[in-house]
């Protein structure tokens, strides 16, 4: 796996959108970029703009994409991770993690922007772990995430490797 520019400013090409579409099964209510690929070229992670395009906050700036890697972040979920990762987590990193992804979502809003607003930090939430798919898709994408990195290890211990 390989991550691209986080620019939030650039937008998808079209044969981005087509991929991600398929990997959703939906059309992306907004504008997004890839800024994770696996090594054929195909979408891990996207960055999502902190609005979609019919002005509803979202709050989930990385979104894990990647077939693959969200099957086994599921299964991961499913049998307790989302609990474990939090016992695992030290609560004042955690709560860092989710401050620094606030800040960094927020400064794409618009400063004109006066209608809603996405809040809190990872995946929509200020305390704890909600979502091991949203920390990991951060972390992917170079983010300090101790929930992410956590994941990330637990993956390795499966297979031996981090592929995507």
């Amino acid at each position: 796996m390989h991550a691209a520019d986080q620019g939030a400013s650039a937008t998808a090409s079209e044969a981005d959108r087509e991929a991600v579409t398929e990997l959703l099964g939906r059309t992306p209510g907004g504008r997004f970029k890839v800024v994770v690929r696996d090594d054929s070229g195909q979408p891990v992670v996207i960055r999502n703009h902190p609005l979609l395009d019919n002005g509803r906050p979202m709050p989930t700036l990385y979104w894990l994409v990647g077939r693959s890697l969200r099957s086994r972040v599921g299964t991961l979920e499913s049998t307790g991770g989302v609990r474990d990762a939090e016992a695992a987590c030290d609560p004042e990193e955690l709560a860092a993690a989710h401050d620094r992804y606030e800040a960094e979502r927020d400064a794409e809003i618009p400063p004109e922007h006066g209608g809603p607003r996405p809040s809190a930090g990872v995946g929509g939430t200020r305390v704890g772990v909600k979502c091991l798919h949203a920390h990991y898709a951060w972390f992917l994408a170079g983010g300090d995430d101790p929930v992410g990195r956590w994941v990330h290890e637990r993956l390795a211990d499966t297979d031996g490797s981090d592929r995507a």
